[in-house]
């Protein structure tokens, strides 16, 4: 027994020796308590967050001010389970289990409210706000018309469809299911093109802004680059240390402008970049929490670059601006 112990004891030494994560630069609330959901514009300028208590807030990163407040009932307050930016940031779409709203940032004003054709678990924007990809509880991934009404596109799958991406183009969608497998679209001829397989529910994908690359991860299990026209695996990301396994649980996922970087955040709190060509871990940092008194873990919401730097929103709802 007392050796058990020092074994773990060990064990635990070299685990948190080892962990070289960084404090954040600097930290500051989006809302007053924790949230649903959050997301960050393709260019780090806007973030918007589901908070529990007053439904959903667009913020300016860049003058650290509140712009709007969305909501999808008029005098309530809405909680919002999903929002996304699209490319060019000057559309954002928000939505409940049940309902999705497209509005404009430059004004805050909606563009069109629509009921969805299933519970809604995740979604992606497309240029110019015209197109939003959503991932169902129904086992469909569907590319809606939001500005017009109507499905464009339904992608089917034999269970319930966690996490999706777009390309910047609007051609390709990179699905994650409960099934255990990651696919692989093009959306011009609803076709699957390529695949990966998991031991867990794929709960997060991302796709490089050409297209090229996937980001697939499992809960608490492996996370993988891999080519999208191929299929074949180029890095796994955790999962496969050779002391002591990683089970990880990746929340949040971007590929930086040019595909050379990636940033990961977990639901632990850890973010952390990733060298997408040689597949190598290059720094980490760990979200704050909010006092002595909030809750003991925050999962990370979103993550995305900026010119000023990486950014990283938590559970919590803080904004993380890394160094």
């Amino acid at each position: 027994m007392k050796r058990q112990v020092i074994l773990l004891s060990l064990a635990l030494l070299l685990l948190s020796g080892c962990d070289s994560a960084k404090h954040p630069e600097n930290s500051y609330p989006l809302t007053a308590g924790g949230a649903y959901s959050a997301s960050l514009s393709l260019d780090g300028r806007f973030a918007m967050i589901g908070s529990f208590e007053f439904g959903g807030h667009l913020w300016d990163l860049q003058d650290r001010e509140r712009l709007y407040d969305w909501n999808h009932v008029q005098g309530g307050f809405s909680d919002l389970v999903a929002s996304a930016f699209s490319p060019d940031s000057d559309f954002a779409v928000t939505a409940t289990t049940t309902d999705l709203v497209l509005w404009q940032t430059h004004n805050g004003q909606p563009v069109w409210f629509w009921s969805s054709p299933g519970e809604i678990l995740d979604m992606a924007l497309s240029a110019q706000g015209d197109f939003a990809l959503l991932g169902l509880a129904n086992h469909t991934a569907v590319y809606f018309d939001v500005k017009n009404g109507g499905i464009r596109r339904t992608l089917r799958h034999p269970a319930r469809v966690r996490s999706v991406a777009l390309s910047q183009d609007g051609r390709f969608a990179l699905t994650g299911a409960d099934d255990y497998i990651a696919r692989f679209w093009d959306l011009e001829t609803e076709t699957l093109i390529s695949e990966q397989h998991f031991d867990n529910i794929v709960n997060r994908v991302a796709l490089s802004p050409d297209g090229q690359l996937a980001f697939s991860a499992a809960t608490l299990s492996s996370a993988r680059l891999w080519d999208t026209r191929s299929g074949e695996l180029l890095h796994s990301l955790s999962g496969d240390e050779s002391f002591i396994t990683r089970r990880l649980s990746h929340l949040a996922a971007r590929f930086s402008a040019d595909g050379r970087q990636l940033l990961t955040g977990t639901a632990s709190g850890r973010v952390m970049l990733w060298d997408t060509e040689t597949g190598k871990y290059l720094q980490s940092w760990r979200v704050e929490q909010r006092g002595r008194m909030g809750p003991v873990q925050t999962g990370v919401y979103a993550v995305g670059f900026s010119s000023r730097g990486k950014l990283a929103i938590g559970s919590n709802g803080l904004l993380n601006e890394l160094n």
